[in-house]
């Protein structure tokens, strides 16, 4: 039974089913549960910072109970935003209806969509990569996969990182700059791949130029099926989802900086340069994205099997309770700014 606890996951789609289905003051259902009942429960449930044993984690390394839990999310995002449209475009919405769905559908592609898609980028089976790229195309940031995976893992808790948020610099700030540098970080690590293997900008071996091309033919199909009403819905679900992923982006390494060695090179990413916590509805919900520090030390480390380090800095609550705390920069700084050692600074 233990095993089946990330199936609290599927909650916030759940919920937002409710609220697409029913509509009125459900609409507001899912950022309600999000950011209200989920911090209130990390505050109910006790803190876990246990770890598995070596044996537990080879025994549940394997298991594909926990993959398929990830494969899941397809259908249900999927099958929902299908569902969402459907409902926007056939029913007569109020405006503030029509917002609260938006809300709902971008909480749903932020959770459920990019950090499903995280998880499976970081995969070492082909088919699981592209699985994530699915989940990643209605929230039209599929360019994450590239900026992640060859760029953040090497430059996180640096300046050079654009998901890395800079000490005292508002969440408002970081979502402008890491959204667009991300994006221009993207383009450049793909155009030195093409070079390293003798391929123009211009190649089918391009993935940023199919990413934008199934981009704008997701929503062409969305326009062609559901008119206007269909493609500002789904283009501002998917804008409310990906900057979900910049406030969790933001919140992973504020202010943390790494060292730079004598050789003036930085030293290598430690437990250190990420903020942890083991509020256990935080957990289980984002499937283990909490323990952070241990994802950048082996990034092919699969969720249910990521340890909690002694040594890495602790936020004093939830992942989603940080997430609205960051929504407020003064109180923000006034909590986390002193847990920051002064040499670690960015």
């Amino acid at each position: 039974m233990k095993d089946l606890k990330y199936l609290a996951a599927f909650s916030i789609p759940l919920v937002a089913f409710v609220g697409i289905r029913y509509q009125g003051a459900l609409s507001f259902a899912t950022p309600l549960y999000g950011f209200v009942v989920i911090p209130i429960l990390e505050l109910i449930f006790p803190i876990d910072n246990r770890n598995i044993s070596e044996a537990e984690s080879n025994s549940l390394k394997n298991k594909k109970l926990f993959d398929w839990l990830l494969y899941l999310n397809i259908p249900i995002v999927y099958g929902l935003l299908i569902f969402a449209l459907i409902t926007v475009t056939t029913t007569s919405l109020k405006t503030y209806e029509f917002i609260g769905l938006i809300i709902s559908m971008g909480i749903v592609l932020g959770v459920n969509g990019i950090n499903v898609a995280h998880e499976l980028g970081h995969r070492q089976n082909t088919n699981e990569r592209y699985l994530g790229k699915m989940l990643l195309l209605p929230a039209l940031y599929m360019h994450f996969y590239i900026e992640h995976n060859y760029g953040h893992h090497l430059h996180a808790a640096t300046k050079e990182d654009p998901a890395t948020a800079k000490y005292n610099q508002s969440v408002y700030s970081f979502w402008v700059t890491s959204v667009f540098r991300q994006y221009l970080s993207a383009w450049k690590i793909q155009k030195n791949l093409l070079i390293k293997n003798n391929l123009s900008a211009i190649s089918f071996k391009n993935d940023m130029l199919w990413y934008a091309f199934l981009q704008i033919f997701y929503l062409t199909i969305v326009t062609a099926l559901f008119g206007s009403t269909g493609f500002l819905f789904a283009l501002f679900s998917a804008i409310f989802g990906f900057i979900l992923l910049e406030t969790v982006n933001y919140i992973e390494h504020y202010g943390l900086l790494r060292l730079k060695t004598k050789s003036g090179r930085y030293e290598r990413v430690q437990e250190i340069h990420s903020w942890n916590s083991n509020h256990v509805i935080g957990r289980i919900v984002l499937y283990e994205l909490t323990r952070h520090s241990d994802h950048h030390y082996k990034t092919s480390k699969k969720y249910q099997i990521l340890d909690c380090h002694d040594e890495s800095p602790q936020m004093p609550y939830g992942y989603p309770t940080s997430m609205v705390l960051s929504l407020l920069p003064p109180l923000w700084f006034k909590i986390m700014n002193k847990r920051i050692p002064k040499e670690m600074r960015l």
